[in-house]
C-alpha cells in the first residue's frame, strides 16, 4: 500500500473562460463565465458531488467497506502471499531471489545476492514505498543506487535489520523482506520518466477497470514513482492505453519538469495484457474495490508488482474525471449483468469509460 493509497487527494485543474451568453440590444457585454474545475483548494459539497469527486469517507462507506472483507486484506497486504497467488494464476511477477525472515538471514545476505548486479529488497508488508531499496549496478564492494549513491554491504546488512524490525511495516510489526528481480522498463517509459522506474496504477470495482494512470518519478521525487513526493500523475485512456493528461503537484502539465520531454499522448504497450492482469487479480483475490500496480519491463513484459485493497484517490486528479462518474455505471452492469466474463468486463470498460 503507498502513501497515495492513505490519504485523500487534493483536485485542482486550469480554469479556462467560456463565451458568455447572447446579449439584448441594451445590455453591456459581461464578464466570460470561468468553469471552475479542481483548481480551487476549498470546494462545496454540492460542487465536489457535481463533479463526481470521491473523498475517503464516500470511498469507504459506499465502495470498499461493502466490497472488501476484512479476512480478505491480509492477501494483498503481505506481498509475499500475494505473489504466491499470481503464481498459482501463472500471473507474470517479478522472480523473487530470496526471503529474508531472520537476523541470520540478515547477516548471510550476500550469500542470498550472490553475485547478482541489480536486485530490489522490499518489505513484505511496506507502506507508502517505504524500506525498498533498489539496487542497478556494482563498483567492486560497493552497491549504486538509482541517484548514484553508493552503499557498502553492512549498510543493506543494516537496512535489512530494519525491514525485520517493522520500521517500514503497516503498525511497525515485525516484518520480512523480500529480494527481487529489478524490472528494466520498457523504453516507451524510461524516456519519461527520471531514472526511476514508472508504474500504472489500474482501479476496478467488481472486476471492471474504471481508471488508470501512471505514475513518473521526477527529480525532486529522488526517482520514486510517489506522488507525493513529487512525482507525475499521467492519465490513461482505458480504451487505447495512450496518456491523456499529467499532473505535477496538482497542477497540469503536458512536458516532464526535468527531461523536458512530452508526457501527453504517449502510447503505452502491451495495454490488452495489462488489462486483463488487473481482472485476474480481481479474481484471485476475491476483493470487489481494488488497485493493482503493474510494470513493463523491457523483455518480459506487464509484470504485476502489487494490489492494493485501499487504493487511493489521486488518480481522479490525474484523469480530470471524478471517481463516481467511473464507478457508478460499473456497480450498475455488475447489477445487472452478475456473470459477466473477464472479456466482458474489459470490452465493457473500454467502450463505456473511452477518452471522449
Amino acid at each position: 500500500m503507498t502513501t497515495d493509497d492513505r490519504q485523500e487527494e487534493k483536485a485542482s485543474e486550469a480554469v479556462s473562460p467560456q463565451p458568455a451568453g447572447p446579449l439584448s440590444v441594451a445590455s453591456k457585454p459581461t464578464a466570460p463565465v470561468v468553469r471552475r474545475w479542481w483548481h480551487r483548494w476549498i470546494r462545496t459539497p454540492s460542487e465536489l458531488r457535481a463533479m463526481g469527486v470521491v473523498g475517503i469517507n464516500m470511498r469507504n462507506a459506499r465502495f470498499l467497506l461493502p466490497n472488501n472483507p476484512r479476512k480478505l486484506y491480509d492477501l494483498v497486504d503481505n506481498k509475499l502471499r500475494t505473489k504466491q497467488l499470481a503464481v498459482e494464476k501463472e500471473m507474470a511477477v517479478p522472480e523473487t531471489y530470496g526471503v529474508i525472515s531472520s537476523p541470520r538471514d540478515a547477516a548471510m545476505i550476500h550469500r542470498l545476492l550472490g553475485n547478482r548486479d541489480s536486485f530490489v529488497i522490499k518489505p513484505a508488508r511496506g507502506s507508502g514505498g517505504k524500506g525498498v531499496l533498489v539496487i542497478v549496478a556494482r563498483e567492486g564492494d560497493w552497491f549504486i543506487k538509482p541517484s548514484g549513491s553508493r552503499l557498502s554491504l553492512d549498510e543493506i546488512r543494516h537496512h535489512c535489520s530494519n525491514i525485520l524490525a517493522g520500521l517500514f511495516s503497516l503498525g511497525g510489526k515485525r516484518d520480512v523482506g523480500l529480494i527481487e528481480y529489478r524490472v528494466h522498463p520498457a523504453r516507451v517509459l524510461t524516456e519519461i520518466s527520471f531514472q526511476g522506474a514508472p508504474d500504472i496504477r489500474v482501479v476496478m470495482l467488481h472486476g471492471y477497470p474504471v481508471m488508470a494512470m501512471l505514475r513518473a518519478a521526477t527529480r525532486e521525487s529522488d526517482g520514486r514513482a510517489n506522488l507525493h513526493q513529487g512525482a507525475i500523475g499521467i492519465g490513461i485512456d482505458l480504451a487505447t492505453g495512450r496518456t491523456i493528461r499529467a499532473v505535477h503537484h496538482g497542477h497540469p502539465i503536458e512536458r516532464h519538469p526535468d527531461l523536458k520531454v512530452p508526457v501527453v499522448g504517449v502510447q503505452l504497450p502491451h495495454w490488452d495484457a495489462i488489462l486483463d492482469i488487473a481482472v485476474t487479480c480481481h479474481e484471485m483475490t476475491g476483493l470487489g474495490y481494488l488497485g493493482v500496480d503493474v510494470m513493463i519491463d523491457e523483455e518480459k513484459g506487464p509484470l504485476m508488482i502489487e494490489v492494493n485493497a485501499r487504493p487511493g484517490l489521486a488518480i481522479q486528479l490525474a484523469n480530470g474525471v471524478g471517481l463516481l462518474r467511473r464507478l457508478e455505471p460499473a456497480l450498475n452492469r455488475h447489477v445487472s449483468h452478475p456473470h459477466d466474463s473477464r472479456e466482458q468486463k474489459i470490452d465493457f470498460s473500454r467502450r463505456t469509460f473511452a477518452a471522449s
